[in-house]
């Protein structure tokens, strides 16, 4: 297990689109001036606990790519790719693409027990979370459109979050941007190396490979779920190759430990190269058999499709700039050496 990784670090002050957030605060902003700010209502329904008009909403027909955010706080909340027809109408999400971003209460009104979804900084109503959703999960976030601003795939880059630009690999293919993953032990030291290569546009901490869905690290740590820590890579295919971060992944991780990495122990810690098509397939597996050749020994490393990425939580985003002393078995100064 993660060396002193035992102390869960809460951050109670967290950076969103250039403002600071006081986490949990139910005083985000005064209500004299969030009712100048949001429609009545927008007021109504995040303030008030209120409920919109079903399919007289903005949002619950909306078939547009891109993400959903608090009205209030514009904190990610939701993606399209998570949106289904739920014939309520009412926008229907089976997860939300930022878990660290909502909380849950236990609500009674009406003669009901229900679940209330809450945005976490702003402490905004958003709607309701009921377990009769698709699969996998089977969760359905009913959401108020009133509680949303939705940010077209177009505007992510302009409007600062590009960070969920890999949700949309259609759109990254007209950029130019790509998208690899790779999961080389720590993703704290995974994330901060590649984030540091000219190039690469974004580098997300998370988790992939696993059965659970919506994992956290909390079980992810348990070992039991199948997800490896991972770091996710947009990159400009233009500015650098997919054969050059495979030459970087290859240089910062041991390709011959089974489950561990420095003194990180676990399943969660399995070196791996996630493939997004045939031609990184190509490239990752003509990559092993060179290591493998390089060592004469058999390489551990494995080598999977890419599958569905859960970004980590916020505390674990650019976890060594905030924290330059944590540990982590990568050696950046690796960096500044040429490549072989």
């Amino acid at each position: 297990m993660r060396k002193f990784r035992n102390t869960i670090i809460y951050i109670t002050l967290i950076i969103l689109s250039g403002s600071l957030i006081i986490k949990g605060s139910k005083d985000y902003m005064k209500k004299n001036d969030l009712r100048k700010s949001l429609t009545p209502l927008e007021y109504y329904v995040t303030q008030e606990c209120g409920t919109e008009p079903a399919f007289n909403n903005k949002y619950w027909n909306n078939k547009k790519p891109g993400i959903y955010v608090d009205v209030v706080s514009k904190e990610a909340l939701f993606s399209s790719v998570d949106k289904f027809k739920s014939g309520t109408g009412w926008p229907g999400f089976s997860r939300s693409i930022h878990p660290d971003n909502i909380y849950y209460k236990k609500d009674l009104s009406h003669n009901m027990s229900r679940t209330e979804v809450k945005s976490k900084n702003a402490d905004s109503h958003l709607g309701h979370l009921f377990k009769d959703g698709p699969e996998p999960g089977g969760l359905r976030y009913c959401i108020n459109s009133a509680a949303l601003d939705f940010i077209p795939v177009d505007q992510l880059i302009e409007k600062g979050y590009s960070q969920y630009l890999f949700l949309f690999p259609d759109f990254l293919e007209k950029t130019g941007w790509k998208t690899a993953a790779f999961g080389a032990g720590c993703f704290w030291g995974t994330e901060a190396y590649f984030s540091r290569i000219e190039g690469v546009k974004e580098v997300i901490a998370g988790y992939m490979g696993g059965s659970v869905p919506g994992p956290d690290y909390q079980t992810v740590l348990k070992g039991n779920t199948g997800h490896i820590e991972t770091a996710l890579l947009i990159y400009d295919s233009e500015k650098v190759s997919y054969d050059i971060l495979l030459k970087h992944f290859w240089r910062i991780h041991n390709p011959m430990l089974v489950n561990q990495q420095g003194n990180d122990y676990g399943t969660q810690y399995q070196a791996v190269i996630f493939y997004y098509d045939n031609y990184q397939k190509k490239l990752a597996l003509s990559s092993k058999l060179n290591t493998a050749k390089k060592y004469n020994k058999t390489v551990a490393t494995l080598i999977k499709e890419a599958d569905i990425f859960y970004p980590a939580e916020l505390y674990h985003q650019d976890y060594l700039k905030k924290n330059p002393d944590g540990y982590c078995h990568i050696n950046l100064q690796l960096l500044k050496q040429p490549l072989e």
